[in-house]
């Protein structure tokens, strides 16, 4: 199993943690031998000497065990946790290189699910290896052994009665594991429908549907409580059916016992040691039902972990790849570029040939699903063309390192994206080594470093999650300014300016204007349109008319009647 391989950097500990167990172990199957020699060799013969030798023989190495233990427990904490911090970060750094394609296969409530609570059962089941879960099983047949070694007859019972039920302990093992990952779908529904409601909060109590949204929660949660206490049942009901025919071994063995007494075939002590082998392992019994809850709970999660693990990653560097392609002046050519979302049949965009030459400024208009963050979601490869190429100052995207390109693109997607921490953090966000100089600069581009200078903190003020604190023309200003700081050749614009007003809009393209890259910016106004070197129009991802607006305003009917509702609605206000 591929989870395994995380657990070999900790072989030393492992292996520690198994020996000190091991000696745990003999302390345990040996102890029964030492109270049959008390029992025969000192109570029975009145010898008080031999009950306090091998009394104090029997304390210390129950003093040894006990260190064992302690050590053990420390061992296997540290190799469980260290374990689980590998696989986490592993899971993170796979999920980083996700394309935007990989990501439709996994919803963000199930990987949040997959490296916290899956990683966790992981983590916990390989602590409970090294502690208890092979302890368990090695008790039970180190028992038998040593039972069949004190007398052969006696312990027969355990011969006959213990292989079916570990066959059964099997079977439940392998039901239960299917359950668990039920019950780990579900858990990744609740957590879906806990994501969509926190985010959306300010949404629900618009609309006052706090009442429907508690009901689509209890729904899902009531599913998961079904699902988890069916599991639960089932692997609990195992340790009654345990319990009952060990407690038939124990009494078959003390009434056989009674009768090889009094053939004299047997001595009280062995009875004794063979009785207190069987309380061993009911014992040991007893503790697996909570074994096989864990692991069947970490097999389910242990598939799921490894899906993502194992997920094909659709875009990634080639051998053609190269460092050096760097862009010098935001040359951007499509060359009958097509392109289908993965998975799906329909084209979203249609045999796209244009050209946008270095420092220009594109503005790209059509309705909505025409395909314009479609085709945004090309240039720095967040989607591969599914025909057709895509050249960047004379290079195919394709041949550039994915690293290399996406430095050298300032996008700023359709929904401004903030992360908790200060201003200044979320603007170095965009370049790391940016200086308070740069920062102000890139801001004042932004038209957004007036406003922070009147904030109490200034750069250093703190902004919630996604910005929560901010209006949504202060959240889009401040992802653009993230984009500007790191001087990219070509600036993409994803309806960026939507929340804007005309003043401060007309501001910010000039503003981005003087940074020389070429800007690329999608909108439905036409009084940024009308800004723009050129425009370009697309319908159903085919593009109609290419030019600037004098020459779309002449050729295009489309174009006039955006244009004549949009004048006609600023003329009723």
């Amino acid at each position: 199993m591929r989870i395994l391989s995380f657990a070999k950097p900790y072989r030393i500990p492992i292996a520690a943690a198994l020996a000190l167990m091991l000696v745990e172990l003999a302390v345990e199957l040996w102890q029964p031998l030492l109270m049959a020699k008390i029992i025969d060799e000192g109570i029975v013969e009145r010898d008080l000497d031999t009950v306090i030798k091998w009394g104090g023989v029997m304390l210390g190495l129950s003093l040894l065990a006990f260190a064992s233990g302690i050590t053990n427990s420390f061992i296997a904490a540290h190799a469980g946790q260290s374990f689980g911090f590998d696989l986490r970060e592993k899971l993170f750094e796979k999920v980083q290189s996700f394309s935007f394609a990989n990501f439709s296969s996994f919803p963000a409530s199930s990987l949040i699910t997959r490296i916290t609570n899956d990683v966790t059962q992981l983590q916990n089941v390989l602590f409970m290896s090294l502690r208890i879960a092979m302890r368990a099983p090695l008790l039970v047949i180190g028992g038998i052994i040593m039972a069949l070694l004190v007398h052969v007859k006696l312990a027969l019972v355990f011969v006959i009665v213990i292989p079916p039920l570990l066959f059964f302990m099997v079977w439940i093992m392998k039901m239960a594991a299917k359950l668990f990952k039920s019950v780990q779908r579900r858990l990744d529904r609740v957590n879906a429908v806990m994501r969509e409601n926190l985010a959306g909060m300010k949404l629900i109590k618009a609309f006052a549907r706090g009442n429907y949204e508690e009901t689509r929660f209890n729904e899902v949660n009531e599913k998961l409580r079904e699902r988890t206490v069916f599991a639960l049942r089932l692997t609990e009901s195992a340790i009654p059916i345990l319990l009952l025919f060990m407690n038939i071994s124990i009494i078959a063995i003390l009434w056989s016992g009674k009768l090889e007494i009094e053939r004299g075939a047997v001595t009280v002590g062995e009875v004794v040691a063979i009785i207190n082998y069987a309380a061993r392992i009911t014992t040991a019994f007893s503790m697996f039902s909570f074994i096989i809850m864990a692991f069947s709970r970490a097999k389910a999660s242990a598939e799921r972990v490894t899906e993502v693990l194992d997920e094909e990653i659709d875009l990634l560097d080639t051998e053609e790849s190269r460092e050096e392609n760097r862009l010098s002046k935001g040359k951007i050519e499509f060359d009958h570029v097509s392109f289908q979302f993965p998975n799906t049949d329909v084209t979203v965009l249609h045999d796209l040939s244009f050209t946008i030459d270095a420092g220009e400024t594109v503005a790209i208009l059509g309705a909505t699903g025409a395909g314009k963050s479609a085709m945004f979601q090309l240039i720095p490869r967040l989607y591969d063309a599914t025909s057709g190429k895509i050249k960047l100052d004379g290079h195919d995207i394709r041949e550039m390192k994915l690293k290399n390109l996406r430095e050298q693109i300032g996008y700023v997607p359709q929904e401004a994206l903030l992360f908790s921490g200060s201003i200044k953090e979320n603007l170095s966000w965009g370049k790391g080594e940016a200086t308070y100089k740069e920062m102000v600069e890139a801001a004042g581009s932004a038209q957004i470093h007036d406003t922070i200078i009147k904030l109490p903190d200034q750069y250093l003020t703190l902004i919630g999650q996604k910005g929560v604190n901010l209006s949504g023309g202060q959240k889009q200003r401040l992802s653009i300014a993230r984009a500007l700081i790191k001087k990219p050749k070509i600036l993409l614009l994803d309806d960026s300016t939507s929340a804007l007003d005309l003043k401060t809009e007309a501001r910010l393209l000039d503003a981005i204007a003087k940074h020389k890259c070429t800007t690329v910016v999608i909108t439905q106004k036409i009084s940024t349109a009308i800004q723009a070197d050129k425009i370009l129009l697309l319908e159903d991802g085919r593009l109609i008319a290419y030019g600037n607006h004098e020459q779309l305003l002449s050729d295009s009917s489309l174009y006039q009647q955006i244009c004549q509702s949009q004048f006609l609605e600023v003329k009723a206000e």
